[in-house]
């Protein structure tokens, strides 16, 4: 996405190659809105925009299977068999599409929209709930409308089905959550959120919605999300709730799902998703992604976990801790112990590491054994915040120094890549061909120096021998008399490195 994005190639990019990609092409144009894995564990569904469509994924092969478009968007869809070939969804213009393995079979209508549904595979009953005070039922062995549940919700948001006690639940827009009995079609039982929540929704003036229920591998346990932010977890024999979670986010509960191996739930709204213990609530981890959620899916009971979010990528994220890997993808598990077997060291990114001169000389030493310093070896790790402050406090002109000393770097870095041309010295008069170098070189006012030697009217000056300058003339000691002092300072200099040398090795003189 960045690549496209800025149009840059990732081929040298280290973190874009250490990442993995779980299943090829687990994206969509737009955004995803939700995931599922098939009863048999084999394929991975997923839908989303745009355009809407739904893409199903052969874990086997790590690739996608086929693709369909639909009309409108996709608000949910339910496997009616253990594998891809019969399908059905729920779309948002009040359509309920059934599909088999070559495509759509059947298409159908409800009387109003619909917000979720779930299929009852001992009476071949599909539930669909909504706008409305009825539950839509369809019996698919007899391909008809049969009676509608009458609820007592104005609403409903969200319906699942308890495949351990073979129980309905429906949790309505006024905070009440129904059970039904799929065998009678009777209400056994109701229970208020509202009451539950008084304590918790100190000034709220609205009040609270279910907006998602699960339940447990066992069937005793049920938890209920509600448009707070609030998760419920009840025993279903008992009216009251066994624990009260709050996500602190104040957004709708989008997913609900109990581990069915270990005693964590897990449980997402838009920003986050929160695994924590199902007997006192305490906090296992978080899963925060990049865009906002939609949907959760759990796969098996491994710790992969697939997230349908606001963006083109379906987000996947493995917890070793929760579990292991599924078997289609196994190697999961070796990258997470070489991980383990890696020595990390620990780098301090947002500390400054300190002498105690340093200290001193900033006037900090009277931090030393407080909270604001951290010893390590020679010296103190301080934060860079206040390694700042401090530095601005002592040395408010040490900025304008290092930003001149940086400027210095860089010209003479750029100094340094210039193509410099060498220029061969001429054999007569080479002295003096050096001297007019030089000087052309250093001086900026000098510039018709270095022109001698490129002129032809000065060419047999270094060429022609008998132009040849001698400088143990007594006329050249005249005009130039320094050079002559610097060639006697030199003759001395050289002289006294001579006996140097003579003293320091006095056996090589006997020899």
């Amino acid at each position: 996405e960045d690549a496209k994005k800025t149009k840059t190639s990732l081929r040298y990019n280290d973190d874009f190659r250490r990442r993995i990609e779980l299943i090829q092409d687990f994206e969509f144009p737009t955004s995803s809105g939700r995931v599922k894995t098939s009863p048999d564990g084999q394929y991975v569904a997923a839908t989303g925009t745009y355009a809407p469509q739904i893409r199903l994924y052969e874990t086997s092969q790590l690739s996608m299977k086929f693709s369909r478009n639909f009309d409108c968007e996709v608000v949910q869809f339910q496997f009616l068999s253990d594998d891809f070939r019969k399908l059905v969804f729920l779309l948002a213009d009040r359509t309920v599409e059934f599909h088999a393995q070559f495509g759509k079979y059947y298409r159908t209508r409800i009387p109003k929209f619909g917000r979720d549904m779930t299929y009852h595979s001992n009476s071949c009953d599909l539930y669909i709930a909504g706008s409305s005070d009825e539950i839509w039922r369809v019996n698919l062995d007899q391909g008809r409308y049969m009676q509608p549940l009458q609820s007592k919700s104005p609403g409903i948001n969200c319906c699942v089905l308890n495949p351990a006690v073979d129980m309905l639940a429906f949790g309505g827009e006024d905070g009440r959550v129904e059970c039904w009995d799929p065998r009678s079609k009777e209400n056994v039982g109701s229970i208020s959120v509202v009451q539950s929540l008084s304590k918790h929704l100190a000034g709220e003036t609205t009040l609270p919605e279910v907006s998602a229920i699960g339940f447990d591998s066992d069937g005793l346990l049920m938890g209920v999300g509600t448009s707070t932010g609030h998760i419920l977890l009840y025993d279903v024999r008992y009216p009251a709730p066994l624990l009260v979670k709050d996500h602190q986010y104040g957004l709708p509960i989008k997913n609900i799902t109990f581990h069915p191996s270990t005693k964590h739930i897990l449980s997402a709204d838009s920003k986050i998703v929160k695994v924590w213990d199902k007997v006192q609530g305490r906090p296992f981890t978080n899963v925060e992604a990049q865009a906002d959620i939609n949907d959760i899916c759990l796969v098996g009971d491994s710790g992969l976990i697939l997230v349908a979010q606001e963006q083109p990528r379906v987000g996947s994220f493995f917890i070793p801790a929760l579990g292991p890997a599924p078997k289609w993808c196994s190697f999961l598990d070796n990258i997470t112990e070489e991980l383990e077997e890696e020595k990390q060291t620990s780098v301090y990114d947002d500390y400054k590491f300190v002498t105690r001169d340093e200290l001193q000389q900033l006037g900090c030493a009277h931090l030393i054994g407080t909270n604001l310093l951290r010893a390590y070896m020679h010296g103190f790790f301080m934060d860079m915040r206040l390694y700042n402050r401090v530095k601005s406090v002592a040395e408010p002109f040490a900025y304008e120094t290092y930003r001149k000393s940086k400027i210095q770097q860089k010209l003479e870095e750029q100094r340094a890549n210039r193509i410099t041309i060498k220029k061969k010295l001429p054999k007569v008069n080479k002295d003096l061909a050096q001297q007019l170098n030089s000087s052309e070189q250093t001086s900026k006012n000098v510039k018709s120096a270095g022109k001698l030697l490129e002129d032809s009217r000065f060419g047999a000056l270094f060429e022609n021998p008998d132009f040849q300058i001698d400088e143990h003339s007594d006329y050249y000691k005249l005009i130039n008399p320094n050079k002559q002092l610097a060639k006697k300072f030199d003759k001395v200099s050289d002289d006294e490195q001579e006996e140097e040398q003579e003293e320091a090795s006095p056996q090589d003189k006997d020899r």
